[in-house]
């Protein structure tokens, strides 16, 4: 459990880091599309003691992006994006592999994701509304749509 923690916790610092080169396309597209404020030091913590798990995701504007143009927590049913995370990691996963086709600063690491895991509701709903916002930030397309 705590493997998924780790990984995700570096993924998601090496994303930030990643986000530190100057590209103005990149720019222009989420300033025109999407609005996200980045902000220095935005983390969005998940934790769970019963199963010895912590995820902290730190990427400027997740914060607000949840909190502004994510749908409610309530919208989406658990299984749903259950459903919806098993089909998105594998395909970052695949990218991960695929380091000459796929942008190897933005896919650096699996994910290790485990669909027979319950990992409850905020678990998911927050991991597959990163899935939204990298996309949408990274102008990144995944197999299974991500919608919002």
């Amino acid at each position: 459990m705590k493997k998924l923690a780790y990984l995700i916790i570096a993924l998601i610092f090496v994303y930030s880091c990643a986000t530190t080169q100057t590209d103005n396309k990149m720019t222009e597209t989420i300033s025109a599309t999407d609005s996200i404020a980045a902000k220095a030091g935005d983390t969005v913590r998940i934790a769970n003691d019963s199963l010895e798990y912590e995820i902290i995701i730190i990427d400027p504007g997740f914060s607000t992006f949840l909190a502004s143009i994510a749908r409610p927590e309530s919208y989406y049913s658990q299984s749903y994006l259950e459903n919806k995370n098993q089909f998105l990691v594998i395909d970052y996963n695949q990218r991960v592999q695929q380091p000459f086709r796929y942008d190897s600063s933005l896919y650096e690491q699996q994910i290790n994701y485990n669909p027979k895991i319950d990992y409850g509701y905020e678990v998911n709903y927050k991991l597959y509304n990163y899935f939204v916002f990298f996309s949408r930030k990274y102008n990144q397309r995944f197999s299974v749509p991500t919608r919002i």
